[in-house]
């Protein structure tokens, strides 16, 4: 494997680490390297409510950050029901339920192979 989508799985591999340690559920990681220029790997969780999606967000910036690793930018928010954080070839989504059900992105991405599931 590339030394650079090789570096891309084991931070993707971290942070389902760090979304482990939090309220999320049905956390995915889809390893998109050979079927997309968008990124090498989604990191895709789901939180119940606003509070959740906040904690897991607010767990994954944190820790990451303490391990060296920032997003480039984040889009949405709790309240939204999707925050997006984007560490460059890894994204990371943090729906609620109802988004989640909503744009079905493990459907969209289904060629993707799941490299880990954690219910």
């Amino acid at each position: 494997m590339d030394p650079a989508v090789q570096a891309n799985r084991e931070l993707a591999i971290r942070i389902a680490d760090v979304i482990v340690e939090t309220p999320a559920s049905d956390t995915l990681v889809l390893d998109l390297h050979r079927i997309s220029p968008v990124a090498d790997f989604f990191v895709i969780c789901s939180g119940a409510n606003e509070r959740q999606l906040r904690a897991i967000a607010g767990d994954v910036l944190e820790q990451m950050a303490e391990q060296g690793s920032r997003p480039l930018r984040t889009e949405g928010d709790a309240q939204s029901g999707w925050t997006l954080l984007d560490y460059g070839d890894v994204i990371v989504h943090i729906l609620d339920v109802d988004q989640r059900a909503f744009y079905r992105l493990e459907e969209l991405w289904s060629e993707a192979p799941t490299l880990l599931a954690i219910q």
